[in-house]
């Protein structure tokens, strides 16, 4: 039996961070041949899909501003992760990347801009370009960023613990017993 679409979800969204949440997570992608997919990714964003969601990942790429890897690397990655996905059955409604890092390189990269999360540029323009209403949709990610991102932005946050999250969620729970915070 299968998911019903439905018309009420047609301007709702799921925001996916990408590294640790769709692909698996390997540090700095600079070799096309270390894109995988986390098993099970593309089963679920079908399942998604199916439901009337549209699909967007939402990625920090700041080894474009380190010069670890050109933006047409990037775009690379984006095509590869694309055709994996179809090879599941599931697709993307669409790909916004931020290239820039605030202090870290030296490129026309470096600066303070709007899009790297958890600023909310990336959703700002994707709810733009395809008609989401983002306080009905969800952030989900692998990153204590990811859920602020959704929190910024007024959409409700998943973290998930295929990447970075176990590491992060021990960090900041210490963090607080260290604080005295509870």
């Amino acid at each position: 039996m299968g998911v019903v679409s439905s018309k009420k979800n047609m301007n709702r969204a799921v925001f996916l961070d990408r590294d640790g949440t769709v692909n698996e997570e390997v540090g700095y992608l600079t070799d096309l041949a270390k894109l995988k997919l986390i098993p099970g990714a593309g089963a679920a964003i079908k399942k998604l899909q199916e439901t009337g969601l549209k699909i967007v990942v939402v990625t920090n790429q700041s080894g474009v501003a380190r010069g670890y890897f050109t933006e047409a690397l990037v775009q690379d990655a984006h095509v590869l992760l694309t055709e994996l996905l179809r090879k599941e059955g599931a697709r993307l409604d669409g790909i916004y990347y931020c290239p820039h890092h605030p202090t870290e390189g030296h490129s026309q990269y470096v600066m303070v801009c709007d899009c790297r999360k958890p600023r909310t540029g990336l959703i700002d323009r994707a709810a733009r370009d395809l008609g989401i209403d983002v306080t009905l949709s969800y952030v989900v990610g692998d990153k204590w960023s990811d859920v602020e991102l959704g929190q910024r932005a007024g959409a409700h946050s998943v973290l998930v613990t295929t990447g970075f999250a176990p590491d992060e969620a021990a960090d900041w729970i210490i963090q607080r017993v260290m604080s005295g915070v509870k």
